[in-house]
């Protein structure tokens, strides 16, 4: 009986030719697939004359367009000097911060802004057990069962008491099963409001209030939050432990495997740069963030996070300057 080609294949036909695939590669593939040859030439033809097919080159030729002007853009920054590592500064003043950074979408580490935060000498795990222990909070768990964890988190939430969970990470190994991330902070903004007090607002860069706006990122060595962009500016307040993290500029986009909303395919724990060539192509910044560090991510950069210790970091969007910037975006659909 001869196969039919549906409605799906001819998505995928037309999709490829779209990605400049060869019609003679995609012609192989349906024969391996089983359908017939003259069939499979048939709907390719089909494909090439549609009036649809021809809107959607149209569509492809503005966005290479966008592309290539976003990847000169990167090539500029890339030429600048240091532009293969994050700056650090020492108490970087407001002005300088906004200025250089903020504004110019570029990544910085800032050291001196919050060591006289309470939480840098208190928070350890008595003492989390001691001020929240019987607070029910809310985990993800499971993510190493499920390699799309980032995206399949709702699914994931256990609460539980954050005595019992401190306990978990105190014990733990390197692991990514469990984690206590933004995601969680609906719950845990309220059930851990014993130690916002421990985090003051960062003024120099930051609105004071409402005095609870930080999300609370807490788990064993070996935590990640795999390759994905942010539709904010970012302030990673480090705490306790060390965590390295990879930056790709918003202006290699193109590079990332973008295939849903704001994730990439790309593994930034174990980089496949066969299965992913283009990658090669992205301008990938490394740093290690210590105890008493801030990072700045700016908005559209990608970024992919593991935890090298235990640890414990604030994250804000509560800037002083407007990042309201998410308000416009409308791709939380399959790219």
């Amino acid at each position: 009986m001869t196969r039919m080609i549906d409605d799906e294949w001819r998505r995928w036909i037309a999709e490829n030719l779209l990605l400049d695939a060869s019609p003679e590669a995609v012609h192989a593939v349906l024969i391996e697939h089983g359908f017939e040859r003259e069939q499979a030439l048939c709907e390719i033809g089909s494909a090439q004359q549609s009036p649809y097919f021809l809107a959607g080159s149209r569509l492809r030729n503005r966005l290479r367009k966008r592309e290539w002007m976003l990847s000169v853009c990167g090539e500029l920054n890339g030429m600048r000097a240091g532009a293969a590592r994050i700056e650090r500064h020492a108490r970087l003043s407001r002005e300088a911060f906004y200025e250089q950074f903020y504004f110019q979408n570029r990544p910085v580490i800032v050291t001196g802004m919050f060591d006289s935060w309470p939480a840098r000498k208190l928070w350890n795990f008595d003492y989390f057990r001691a001020r929240c222990g019987r607070a029910e909070v809310e985990v993800q768990f499971g993510r190493e069962a499920d390699t799309n964890y980032e995206i399949n988190q709702p699914q994931l939430k256990r609460v539980m008491r954050f005595g019992e969970y401190v306990e978990l990470v105190e014990r733990a190994g390197v692991t990514n099963d469990f984690y206590m991330t933004a995601n969680n902070a609906s719950r845990n903004r309220t059930a851990l409001a014993a130690l916002w007090a421990d985090a003051p607002s960062i003024g120099e860069y930051l609105d004071a209030a409402p005095a609870d706006a930080g999300f609370f990122w807490f788990g064993p060595a070996g935590t990640k939050t795999p390759f994905h962009h942010d539709l904010t500016n970012n302030l990673m307040a480090q705490v306790m432990g060390r965590k390295r993290i990879l930056l790709v500029p918003l202006t290699d986009t193109a590079h990332m495997y973008n295939h849903l909303h704001c994730y990439s395919q790309v593994d930034g724990g174990a980089i496949d740069v066969e299965r992913f060539p283009s990658f090669e192509r992205a301008r990938v910044i490394e740093c290690t963030l210590e105890p008493g560090e801030l990072l700045f991510v700016p908005i559209g950069w990608w970024h992919y996070v593991e935890a090298l210790d235990a640890s414990v970091t604030m994250t804000y969007t509560n800037f002083l300057e407007r990042n309201d910037f998410g308000q416009t975006y409308s791709t939380y659909r399959e790219l």
